[in-house]
């Protein structure tokens, strides 16, 4: 199975991205109900939104194993994210509707996620770490920007329908007022809906390596796939789940998303100034 691919570039900006990819090996395959169940979560072309990153000098990390293997953005003590509200596990066992991703019986033990832990989970945030560290020898503050999409209508883990932008700065503790309010001002300027620290306030990836007192401000995006992919199907199919993703589709976003990221590098700058 694959390690984190990392594209290492010199600006003091990494963007994160855990959660597109879809690769599962046969050993827990095998256990599962279906693959198409399986990849149903994942965060669909969202390493395809983002793939100007690298021209814009960002550090690109991204896991290509399904966050149905191992999710990289869960706390592994097991501590929920948000107690009290519907979430999914460190090694996921319903997919966002509920639905049971494992055969009766076969889902993973406390030794199997350990086992995943090591192999993919551990891995993932070294590679956090140590890219914060290298840009940190050479910039006095690095922006981690945690990149996402979710489909914009599933009532097990929200009312009604999500908002087109969700920051998340874990309710301002993971990154400095002036980047927050920076993004919020590109955002509002555009068509899309925006919202920041509701339903999604920022996972593990956020929370954990987030640490403004010490240079590292960290904010996630989770975007609603309705604004790159069209409407939400009815009821979810693998003939129609998930749409593909166009150029011209995702051309105004991917704009929007451009000057997000400048918007990062140009803060760590400053805030270094």
């Amino acid at each position: 199975m694959s390690a984190p691919a990392v594209f290492r570039g010199a600006e003091p900006l990494i963007v994160s991205i855990p959660h597109a990819g879809v690769e599962i090996p046969p050993d827990v395959e095998e256990n599962l109900v279906s693959l198409w169940l399986a990849r149903q979560d994942a965060d669909w072309w969202v390493d395809r939104l983002y793939d100007f990153a690298d021209e814009l000098g960002a550090t690109v990390i991204r896991t290509p194993v399904s966050r149905t293997v191992i999710d990289v953005n869960r706390d592994p003590s097991g501590k929920s994210l948000y107690p009290g509200q519907a979430t999914t596990e460190l090694c996921p066992t319903t997919t966002f509707d509920g639905e049971l991703l494992y055969r009766d019986g076969r889902a993973p033990d406390p030794s199997e996620i350990a086992r995943r832990r090591e192999l993919w989970f551990e891995p993932y945030h070294r590679a956090i770490g140590e890219e914060i560290a290298r840009l940190r020898n050479r910039h006095a503050s690095v922006v981690l920007f945690d990149a996402h999409s979710i489909r914009p209508r599933v009532p097990r883990l929200f009312d009604g329908v999500l908002p087109d932008l969700n920051f998340g700065t874990n309710s301002g503790v993971s990154c400095a007022p002036a980047l927050t309010e920076s993004l919020e001002t590109i955002a509002d300027r555009s068509d899309y809906s925006r919202v920041t620290n509701g339903r999604f306030k920022g996972g593990y990836i956020t929370r954990h390596h987030g640490r403004p007192d010490k240079g590292v401000h960290a904010i996630q995006l989770e975007l609603s796939t309705r604004t790159y992919l069209g409407e939400q199907p009815a009821k979810l199919a693998p003939d129609n789940w998930p749409p593909q993703m166009t150029r011209n589709g995702a051309a105004a976003l991917r704009e929007l998303l451009t000057r997000l990221l400048r918007a990062c590098i140009d803060f760590a700058h400053k805030d270094a100034s």
